[in-house]
């Protein structure tokens, strides 16, 4: 039998009765999931083509899952970019390999951050969740021997709620270390403990 991601399992115990309760709704269907999980990096179009690959590769390591080359749509002559040029990498992680990442992100890979003090407060508008991070490295997977330049990434949490509101408050009670909002007393949820 396949073993629940054990933010998963968080979700479902504790965060779908919570937010029932908090929000008043009627129906499960209505409750805030998270459908999937885009982790997207791209690369100046004058660096080498080595470049590329280089990110996909780190990409499929950080998610545990292939990364896709992502290709210029037209050319801009400012840019150097020709049409069909690789300009970076994505993964889009859904199930399993989604929660999983999402634990590795949430509970290991941001503490790692040096002088770390949360993230960001501020959805897309449409209750989805945008992360950027500067320096890959924070992840365990990555080594920093061999490694020519520092490569940063994005990370978009897509959600089905339908206000930045009910998304901000999935987030936050996955564990998502947000920073304090002023005036008020918002603090980090607890940490999952394995069992």
């Amino acid at each position: 039998m396949n073993k629940i991601p054990e933010l998963k399992k968080h979700y479902l115990d504790t965060i779908v009765p919570q937010l029932q309760k908090s929000r008043g709704y009627k129906n499960v269907h209505q409750i805030p999931k998270i459908t999937k999980v885009v982790i997207n990096s791209g690369v100046s179009a004058q660096m080498d083509k080595g470049a590329v690959e280089e990110v996909a590769k780190e990409l499929t390591v950080i998610a545990g899952q292939k990364a896709v080359v992502t290709k210029s749509r037209q050319s801009i002559s400012n840019f150097k970019l020709r049409e069909n040029q690789p300009i970076g990498a994505k993964v889009t992680l859904r199930g399993p390999v989604m929660w999983e990442f999402l634990y590795r992100l949430i509970y290991v890979a941001l503490p790692n951050i040096r002088d770390f003090r949360g993230v960001g407060n501020k959805l897309d508008g449409s209750g989805n969740y945008n992360l950027g991070i500067a320096d890959t490295t924070i992840f365990p997977e990555i080594t920093v021997d061999g490694h020519k330049r520092t490569l940063g990434c994005d990370i978009v949490i897509v959600t089905t709620a339908e206000t930045d509101d009910e998304g901000h408050e999935l987030v936050k009670l996955l564990g998502m270390p947000f920073r304090k909002r002023e005036g008020s007393s918002a603090t980090v949820s607890d940490q999952i403990t394995n069992s």
